[in-house]
C-alpha cells in the first residue's frame, strides 16, 4: 500500500494513526453508510468469506480490521468456538461492542485493540484470519501479511474480502466515476469526517488487487492463492494457506 495516501496528510502523524482518528470519528455512521455506498452488496460479499472461513470448522478464527465487527457476528453463527475481533479504532470497536452485546455474543466474541502489524498472539493461534475492507489500510502491507502468515496456523486458511478495479468496458469507466465523485460526496453529506471517503476512495483505486496481490501474498510465504472477483470486479476474495 502507497503509505503516502492518508486520510488528513497530516506530517505529525503516522498512516495508523490517521486511519484510527478517521474510524474513530465516523464509527457512529460506519454501518449505515457502507450500506447506502455498496447498495447492499457487501452484506453477499461478507457471506462468501464466512463460508471460506468457516468451511473446515475452525475452532478458533481472528478477523482484523474488524471495526464494527459485522463478519465476525455472521461467523458466531458457526460452530466455532472463539472470534477474535482485532481492530485499531477504539470508536469502531466500541460499536462493535455494544452489537455483540445485543446479541448476546460476548462469550463467543472477544474485541481487542491492537495494531494489525504488532499483534499480541503467539505463533499458530489461529485456524482462519479473515480481513474485510480493512488490509488496504496497513501502513505496512509486508509487515502486516508477515504478522497474519506468523500467527495462523498451518493449514489454516486467509481469507481477504477488499475492494478492486473493474478492468471492462463499461464497468471501469463506471466505478472510476462512482469513486471519484459519488463516493467522496455520499461521505461529505452523510459522514462527521469530510475527508474520510475521499481517502477510502483514493486508497482502492491505489491498491494492489487480482495477481498483483496475490504475488505479494506468494512472496510473503502464503500458498494455494486464488482470487475471486465479486459484482463485475468492484472487489475480490481472496484465499490463500499456510
Amino acid at each position: 500500500m502507497n503509505p503516502h495516501i492518508t486520510p488528513y496528510n497530516s506530517a505529525s502523524q503516522s498512516k495508523k494513526e490517521q486511519v484510527a482518528q478517521m474510524f474513530d470519528t465516523i464509527a457512529g455512521n460506519y454501518d449505515g453508510l457502507n450500506r447506502v455506498i455498496s447498495f447492499g452488496i457487501d452484506k453477499k460479499w461478507r457471506k462468501k468469506v464466512v463460508a471460506l472461513a468457516t468451511a473446515n470448522q475452525p475452532k478458533r478464527i481472528l478477523d482484523i480490521a474488524t471495526g464494527t465487527g459485522d463478519l465476525a457476528l455472521l461467523m458466531a453463527q458457526s460452530s466455532v468456538e472463539k472470534i477474535i475481533g482485532l481492530d485499531i479504532s477504539a470508536g469502531m470497536l466500541a460499536v462493535g461492542q455494544q452489537k455483540i452485546n445485543q446479541q448476546k455474543l460476548d462469550h463467543k466474541i472477544e474485541m481487542v485493540l491492537a495494531d494489525s502489524e504488532q499483534m499480541p498472539f503467539e505463533d499458530n493461534s489461529f485456524d482462519a484470519i479473515t480481513v474485510a475492507f480493512g488490509i488496504r489500510n496497513f501502513e505496512h502491507l509486508s509487515v502486516g501479511l508477515s504478522e497474519i502468515l506468523r500467527v495462523l496456523k498451518p493449514g489454516g486458511v486467509f481469507v481477504i474480502l477488499e475492494t478492486s478495479n473493474p478492468t471492462k468496458f463499461p464497468f471501469k469507466q463506471g466505478y472510476f466515476f462512482y469513486t471519484k465523485w459519488i463516493l467522496p460526496l455520499i461521505g461529505k453529506l452523510l459522514s462527521k469526517d469530510n475527508q474520510a471517503y475521499g481517502y477510502l476512495s483514493k486508497s482502492a483505486a491505489a491498491f494492489p488487487f487480482g495477481e498483483a496481490l496475490c504475488t505479494i501474498l506468494r512472496q510473503t510465504g502464503f500458498v494455494k492463492i486464488h482470487a475471486k472477483p465479486q459484482t463485475f470486479g468492484v472487489a475480490s476474495i481472496y484465499t490463500a494457506t499456510k
